[in-house]
């Protein structure tokens, strides 16, 4: 199959063209820079660029479509042009261009108005009740894509819930880097109850989800390694294996979440281009349950995860300690 995957420089969309590759496919891959990849074939250019969209698109059979501005603070023009008009693009040019199925990578975000979640599936994108304009963007752009399904154009959208895993700058990284300064609190002491997935199973999940766009298309499901444990233990595993202390200082979620919704607006105000300290959608996420049945993903897609959390955080202190080894070598 000739596949196009957006988004390919980052974490989750580079092990998705990886996975494909190995799979036998003819992969391309299309962003604002080399994927890294091998055995693929790079197209260079941004979701914003007509031109470059339409030329990545052509002669694909298949799109998967991760491509997006991931942020939790920013101009909300910004969100608008890449996420949903860039998405919008993508549509508009891989219908024109033939192409016959499209995996639209989304996030469970997208339904999640703040309230605490258990064990649900995958309830309606609802950008009016989103928080942040990330979660909101990507909510209408869930919507443009899951609206343009039709038999002959099959679209489906796939939610991996917080995906990490060696190299992962957006959760990992923070982490330790928070942690490593003493300024990552434990909200609530910790104790809400979240899911995660680690970044292989969010690869096979989607590529999965490609391959049974027959079962799937014009519908979202959200895949998580269905092992939902406290946060505060999840934070420690992720410090252990980076070799930091693990937070131990609390604060409420409620003080968290006020504090971070002024926040982000002062980062907002000022222009500032690095991620703040804290935010309300962050707060949000260290101090409310949130984890999904997995039961009708899991039987849709034919899969299941193969690599379990406690793996994950074993590979992940397995990458620090090669890291750390490679660094000793060079010095």
């Amino acid at each position: 199959m000739r596949v196009l995957v957006t988004g390919a420089s980052g974490l989750l969309g580079r092990e998705v063209a990886r996975l494909l590759v190995r799979e036998g496919h003819a992969v391309a891959t299309f962003q604002r820079h080399p994927s890294g990849v091998d055995g693929a074939t790079d197209f260079c250019g941004p979701v914003t660029d007509d031109a470059a969209v339409r030329g990545a698109v052509q002669g694909a059979e298949g799109i998967i479509h991760l491509a997006a501005k991931v942020s939790f603070t920013g101009p909300a023009a910004e969100f608008d042009e890449v996420n949903v008009e860039g998405t919008r693009r993508l549509l508009r040019s891989a219908r024109a261009a033939g192409v016959r199925d499209v995996v639209f990578v989304s996030s469970p975000s997208v339904a999640n108005s703040g309230a605490a979640i258990a064990g649900l599936g995958a309830e309606p994108a609802d950008p009016e009740h989103a928080h942040g304009d990330y979660s909101r963007t990507k909510a209408e752009a869930e919507l443009l894509a899951l609206a343009a399904d039709a038999p002959e154009f099959r679209v489906a959208a796939v939610r991996p819930h917080i995906v990490w895993g060696p190299g992962d700058t957006q959760l990992v990284e923070r982490v330790l880097a928070r942690a490593s300064r003493r300024r990552l609190p434990l909200l609530d002491a910790g104790g809400a109850l979240i899911d995660t997935t680690y970044v292989d199973n969010a690869a096979s999940a989607i590529v999965a989800a490609l391959h049974r766009m027959e079962h799937i298309h014009g519908r979202a499901l959200v895949v998580s390694n269905g092992e939902p444990r406290p946060v505060g233990e999840l934070l420690a595993g992720i410090c252990a294996a980076g070799g930091v202390p693990a937070p131990s200082w609390t604060l409420p979620g409620g003080v968290a979440r006020a504090a971070g919704a002024v926040v982000e607006k002062l980062w907002t105000w000022a222009g500032r281009k690095e991620e703040p300290p804290m935010t309300r959608f962050l707060a949000e996420q260290l101090s409310t349950g949130h984890w999904f049945d997995q039961r009708e993903t899991r039987q849709l897609l034919n899969w299941t995860p193969a690599v379990s959390l406690d793996d994950g955080l074993a590979r992940l202190a397995e990458h620090y300690r090669s890291w750390s080894a490679a660094e000793v070598h060079r010095s």
